[in-house]
């Protein structure tokens, strides 16, 4: 295998899971570029924040930034790997320009307006035979048109690049939403948000039904590569919910008719690279899609923990010319919030069980802290670790 440098696009913990990936399957640390670095890159050995400009996300900055990068780092080879959805949007754009520095898969626009626009996600869903939530387009600082479902509802943003920028008192990722009242506010509160906003049919259940599946797609258009786990506890922060603090990996329990229409999908769109999908079962056990993120999840290191390094379907696709090998699972938990918080939060007592004794097998991955990192790393993730007690 050539000498690989990877080039991670972002600067938050799905950089960091992804450069441990690269750092224990293939032995190499990775450089992180992006507007900012967030704390979870803090003192790591695995990944050094090689550029930040918070002009980052303009067109010629971006593709300026990458190929100076490239200059510094002759002899090896660059693999561009985006951690964020509006990095994916630029890549795409720009991988003409980016092709002869870097080798990266990345989905063209057309598939990235099919699919990672959320209000057109739907009807490609509704194509491959797959359910999403019933859902209304809404206008912040708009008027409230009827809805036809019942309260509570899920509020959240169509357009995440347009979101990450807005800033106003409140401001969450996604919302339950009981009343018209509490609507009212949401929609004044984020007035200076230039995108829509979408109130969606909430489907009731605990954390426990949710479900998260990460794909890789393959430069020759095939889908081998899906993993899926079962969320035990979701954020409980304004601003981390919708995000997952512990995932249970069981290959009995993978959803193979869900993973063949989600393959179907992804082929139908012309997709390449990563792909993130969210969802949650009712009452029937159904699976109902909520959307896809044109990137691997920031919970992906969960398929690191199952014995299917994310990391690999790219290194076989883009720097051995494949074929990809099907991951191959084995029971595992992953987790970000410390096991107590897991413990005590999670909604169903027969999974934890399932969860705690893989754990006590030594079969569970803390998300935030590679073996080998130094003290100032490890103080820094005790010291977070501590923190979720006082938030929770």
């Amino acid at each position: 295998m050539p000498q690989i440098l990877p080039v991670l696009l972002g600067g938050d913990a799905n950089v960091y899971g992804m450069a441990r990936s690269f750092y224990e399957t293939c032995g190499v640390c990775s450089l992180a570029v992006g507007q900012r670095a967030l704390p979870a890159l803090a003192h790591s050995r695995l990944v050094h924040m090689a550029a930040r400009d918070a002009a980052f996300a303009q067109d010629s900055v971006f593709t300026a930034t990458l190929l100076g990068l490239a200059e510094l780092h002759p002899g090896k080879t660059r693999v561009l790997v985006s951690c964020a959805d509006g990095y994916t949007s630029l890549l795409a754009r720009h991988a003409d320009e980016l092709r002869g520095a870097y080798r990266f898969a990345c989905p063209p626009p057309a598939a990235l307006a099919r699919l990672a626009d959320k209000q057109r996600f739907a009807a490609a869903c509704r194509a491959a035979g797959l359910r999403t939530p019933r859902t209304v387009t809404l206008c912040p600082g708009g008027c409230l048109p009827p809805l036809p479902f019942d309260w509570p509802i899920i509020v959240k943003p169509a357009d995440s690049t347009a979101w990450q920028g807005c800033r106003f008192p409140g401001k969450r990722k996604v919302w339950l939403v009981r009343d018209a009242a509490a609507l009212r506010q949401i929609l004044d509160a984020a007035a200076g948000y230039t995108g829509a906003l979408l109130a969606q049919e909430y489907i009731p259940g605990p954390d426990t039904r949710l479900g998260v599946v990460n794909a890789y797609c393959a430069q020759d258009g095939s889908v081998p590569w899906l993993v899926q786990g079962q969320p035990l506890l979701q954020e409980r922060t304004p601003e981390g919910m919708g995000n997952y603090a512990a995932v249970l990996v069981e290959p009995t329990r993978q959803d193979t008719a869900l993973l063949n229409a989600l393959r179907g999908l992804l082929q139908a769109a012309g997709w390449r690279g990563y792909a993130n999908f969210d969802l949650k079962y009712d009452r029937r056990g159904e699976p109902v899609l909520f959307e896809l993120n044109p990137r691997q999840g920031r919970a992906s290191y969960y398929c690191d923990a199952a014995g299917a390094p994310l990391a690999r379907p790219l290194v076989e696709d883009l720097l051995c010319g494949g074929p990809i090998t099907p991951p191959g699972l084995r029971p595992a938990v992953w987790h970000t919030a410390p096991w107590g918080v897991v413990r005590r939060q999670c909604p169903n007592k027969l999974v934890l069980r399932r969860a705690s004794l893989l754990r006590r097998r030594g079969r569970s991955r803390v998300q935030l802290l590679a073996p080998g990192e130094g003290t100032a790393r490890r103080v820094w993730f005790w010291v977070r670790q501590a923190a979720y007690y006082r938030k929770k």
